[in-house]
C-alpha cells in the first residue's frame, strides 16, 4: 500500500506549512492536586447510592450496565460541586464509583483528588526518552491514518495541515511520521501496515465506521488516537477525539446546568448530526437532573411553524430555556417567531452551527443573543498559533468552514504529545485550538469550548464563557 514520507524536502509540504510564522505548542495549564482522601467521611445519601450502584455494576448482566451507568450518572448531577468534590475525595483506591466521580468533576471543570486508574496505558514502546518538565513526550515513530485520496480527501486535507502546523511548530525532537492513505485499501488494512512497519503509535483513521473496525482488532497491539468517536468504546490504553454532534449537545448541557435551566425546549433542524446533538442533550440533561419538556421538528412556512412552536410551549409549561439544534439558516428563520410564543428573555444556546452565518449583519442580527460553541483560535486566538486569519490567508484548507477541522488537527497533534501528561496528570490538560482538553476515564478527549453569541449581527466572544 502506498505510503506518504513526510519530510522537508516534499516541495507540497513546503508551500504548504513552511510558509507559515513559527509556531510554539500550546502550554499545558498548572494543576492542583488535593490532598489525602479523608478518614471517617460521611458520604451523602446520593453519593452513598451511587457508590452501591457501582459495587454491584460487574455483577449485572451486559444489558443492564447502561441502565446502571446512567443511573449514577444521574444521582451524581444532583449534588452540588463541594459536596461532590469531598465525596469523591474521600472514596478509597481502587473503589469503582471513583471513575464516576471523578468524569462528573470532569464535566463541571473541577479538580480531580488523583488520577483515574490507567494501568493499561503504555507509554514507554518505542524507547521513549523521557517527558519534557511541561510534559512533552512525543511518540519515536508515528502513523497518520487519512483518506489522502478519494471523497473524503477534501475533509481529511485541513485535518492534516493543522497536524502538521502543530508537528512543525514543535522545536524540540519529534517523531518520524508516516502518512497512510485509508481509502487505498480501508482503515484496518492501513493500521495493520503501520503496526507492522514498526509505528510505537498511530492517529486516526477519520471516520466513524473505521474507527470501530480498527478499536475491534487493536487490542494488545499498537495505541492510537482515533479521529472519531466509535461505536464501541476505546480499547484500554487507546483514545479517541472528535467534535461530533453529540459534544455540542453535552456542552449546551452543561452551559445551561451552570446558568440553573433544568427545563428545556429543544427546536430540531433536518440534518440526521443535528438529531444527533439534540439526543445528546436529552440524555446529559437527564443526568444533571434537568429534561426536556418538549420537542419541535422544524418544518413549513413562518406561520405554521409559529402554531407549532405556541403549542409546543403551552403544552410544556414552564421553560427554562431554549435549545436550537438547527442549522443558521433555520435558526434565522425561528428566532424572530420565539417572543411571540413566550420565550421572550429566555436563555437561547445553539449548536456550533450556528456559527455558519450569512457573513452579512443585515441578517444575522435575527441572531443576536444565541449563544454557541465554538473554537477559541477562531474567536479569541490561542497560544503559539498564529491567529486564524493570518493562517487563512495563507493556507485555503484553514478557511471559511474548514478552519474547524485544521484547528482538530492541530490539536491531534498536542494530544498524541502530550497524552501521557493527560493520562496519568488527575488534572492534566492542554489549551488547544478547540477548546481546553483533557482525557477522561474511558479514552475519551473532552474539549471544553469556549462560547460566543452575535452583536449587531456580528459574531463576538461570550466575556463570561471562555473555555475553562
Amino acid at each position: 500500500m502506498p505510503s506518504t514520507r513526510v519530510c522537508f524536502q516534499r516541495n507540497w509540504l513546503r508551500a504548504v506549512l513552511l510558509g507559515l510564522l513559527a509556531i510554539g505548542l500550546a502550554g499545558c495549564a498548572t494543576v492542583k492536586v488535593t490532598g489525602p482522601s479523608t478518614a471517617g467521611h460521611t458520604y451523602s445519601p446520593a453519593f452513598a447510592q451511587a457508590r452501591d450502584l457501582a459495587s454491584k455494576e460487574s455483577t449485572l448482566p451486559a444489558d443492564q450496565r447502561a441502565a446502571n451507568a446512567r443511573a449514577i450518572d444521574k444521582l451524581l448531577a444532583g449534588l452540588d460541586d463541594a459536596t461532590l468534590s469531598a465525596d469523591a475525595a474521600a472514596l478509597p483506591a481502587g473503589d469503582p464509583l471513583y471513575q464516576y466521580a471523578g468524569h462528573a468533576l470532569q464535566r463541571r471543570g473541577l479538580p480531580l483528588p488523583r488520577p483515574f486508574d490507567r494501568g493499561a496505558w503504555r507509554f514507554d514502546a518505542g524507547n521513549r526518552p523521557p517527558a519534557e518538565g511541561d510534559g512533552y513526550r512525543p511518540p519515536v515513530k508515528l502513523a497518520v491514518l487519512l483518506p489522502l485520496s478519494g471523497s473524503l480527501a477534501p475533509a481529511a486535507a485541513p485535518v492534516r495541515d493543522g497536524f502538521l502546523t502543530g508537528y512543525y511548530g514543535e522545536s524540540r525532537r519529534r517523531p518520524e511520521i508516516t502518512f497512510y492513505d485509508t481509502a487505498m485499501v480501508g482503515a484496518a488494512a492501513a493500521y495493520a501496515k503501520a503496526v507492522a512497519e514498526g509505528n510505537d503509535f498511530v492517529v486516526g483513521p477519520l471516520g466513524r465506521e473505521e474507527v470501530s473496525a480498527v478499536f475491534r482488532g487493536a487490542q494488545g497491539t499498537v495505541p492510537m488516537l482515533a479521529l472519531n468517536r466509535a461505536s464501541v468504546p476505546p480499547p484500554a490504553g487507546n483514545a479517541s477525539f472528535s467534535l461530533s454532534p453529540e459534544d455540542d449537545g453535552i456542552a449546551a448541557a452543561e452551559y445551561l446546568r451552570a446558568r440553573k435551566a433544568v427545563r428545556v425546549l429543544v427546536i430540531t433542524g433536518v440534518d440526521e448530526g443535528l438529531h444527533r446533538a439534540a439526543s445528546a442533550l436529552r440524555d446529559a440533561l437527564a443526568e444533571r437532573g434537568g429534561t426536556v419538556v418538549e420537542s419541535l421538528d422544524m418544518g413549513g412556512d413562518a406561520a405554521s411553524l409559529l402554531a407549532r412552536l405556541q403549542a409546543s410551549v403551552q403544552k410544556a409549561g414552564q421553560v427554562d430555556a431554549v435549545f436550537l439544534a438547527t442549522r443558521a439558516s433555520e435558526a434565522r428563520t425561528i428566532a424572530p417567531l420565539l417572543a411571540s410564543a413566550g420565550l421572550a428573555g429566555k436563555p437561547l444556546v445553539a449548536t456550533s452551527a450556528l456559527a455558519s452565518g450569512t457573513g452579512k449583519p443585515a441578517e444575522d442580527m435575527v441572531l443576536d443573543g444565541i449563544a454557541y460553541p465554538t473554537e477559541p483560535w477562531t474567536v479569541r486566538g490561542v497560544s503559539g498559533l498564529p491567529s486564524a486569519a493570518s493562517v487563512a490567508s495563507q493556507l485555503k484548507t484553514a478557511r471559511g468552514p474548514a478552519a474547524r477541522l485544521f484547528a482538530f488537527g492541530y490539536d491531534a497533534w498536542l494530544i498524541t504529545a502530550y497524552l501521557e501528561k493527560l493520562a496519568l496528570d488527575p488534572n492534566g490538560s492542554v489549551q488547544g485550538a478547540t477548546g481546553t482538553l483533557r482525557l477522561d476515564p474511558v479514552g475519551n478527549i473532552l474539549h471544553t469550548p469556549t462560547w460566543s453569541t452575535f452583536r449587531g449581527g456580528m459574531q463576538v466572544p461570550l466575556a463570561d464563557a471562555a473555555a475553562r
